[in-house]
């Protein structure tokens, strides 16, 4: 696949912290589609550095409106769509470059079996069972706390390339989802999640979210929810329980001070959702 062809799109708000390196590893495309927020940081400042960026500036309504508003002004085949904190590995930039450029219409079935896990069973349309042709890829994270990786984290794969024509986001709780017509396939490379804005940022970016979580967990079915969703509406059993499963079964007390500073920050997210969850009822 040549990598003119696709079109990196990002969302931003007040990114500087993160922007730069960001862009850094997406110096070999033609164009990239930013649609920002009014950030009030030096995030336009940064963005002016990069010539092949196409700046569009729209209020914030919603994290699936944002996406959505940002494929209507991408005009090539394949999107690669990014969060303002993601930095390709060189890893992933390769491999991307061995891609054919006409998808196989056969693909293994592990392949899309291994992100159809991640989409809710809710779903409108999802990539189940939508036909055999690969219209889009999956990536894994490699998170970072103060730039350094971490063993595991709890963020699934994500699909973030994907053909334009064939994707549609909606909302799901806080964060939004994609749905693939096609096929879904899953990239080796991983994508490093590095964010590095303050701990102030996330606090008060937390609270809002578990704001929208608790509204999902309560409008869904039980039976549609997910087995973690399901935890979480436990109220008191899920932070203890994702504090052990990152320190443990992802291996985070291996990692040392940061691999403390993932998991709990990851129990505190939980603990405000279950305070927000005992609060509402």
């Amino acid at each position: 696949m040549q990598l003119e062809t696709i079109t990196p799109l990002i969302l931003t708000y007040n990114e500087a912290p993160n922007l730069d390196r960001t862009l850094a590893q997406l110096t070999w495309a033609t164009t990239i589609v930013v649609i920002d927020s009014y950030s009030t940081d030096a995030t336009l400042d940064i963005l002016q550095h990069y010539p092949q960026i196409k700046l569009f500036q729209r209020p914030f309504d919603s994290f699936a409106e944002q996406w959505n508003f940002g494929l209507s002004k991408i005009a090539s085949d394949w999107v690669l769509s990014l969060d303002a904190d993601y930095v390709l590995s060189d890893e992933l930039v390769a491999e991307i470059k061995t891609l054919p450029d006409h998808a196989p219409t056969h693909v293994p079935n592990h392949a899309s079996d291994h992100v159809s896990d991640h989409v809710p069973d809710h779903a409108p349309n999802d990539i189940r069972g939508n036909g055999d042709r690969v219209n889009g890829y999956s990536a894994r994270f490699k998170y970072c706390v103060f730039g350094k990786p971490l063993r595991g984290t709890l963020l699934p794969p994500r699909q973030v390339l994907y053909r334009r024509i064939y994707a549609a986001y909606y909302n799901d709780g806080h964060t939004q989802r994609v749905r693939i017509d096609g096929t879904v396939c899953a990239l080796s490379g991983s994508i490093y999640h590095d964010d590095r804005k303050p701990l102030s940022r996330w606090l008060g970016a937390q609270d809002r979210y578990m704001v929208l979580e608790v509204q999902k967990l309560r409008k869904t079915p039980v039976r549609e929810l997910s087995w973690g969703d399901r935890l979480r509406k436990q109220t008191v059993l899920a932070p203890v329980v994702i504090l052990l499963y990152c320190l443990i079964l992802k291996g985070g007390i291996l990692d040392g001070k940061v691999g403390w500073y993932y998991a709990m920050q990851r129990t505190l997210a939980e603990i405000l959702l279950a305070i927000r969850l005992i609060g509402d009822e």
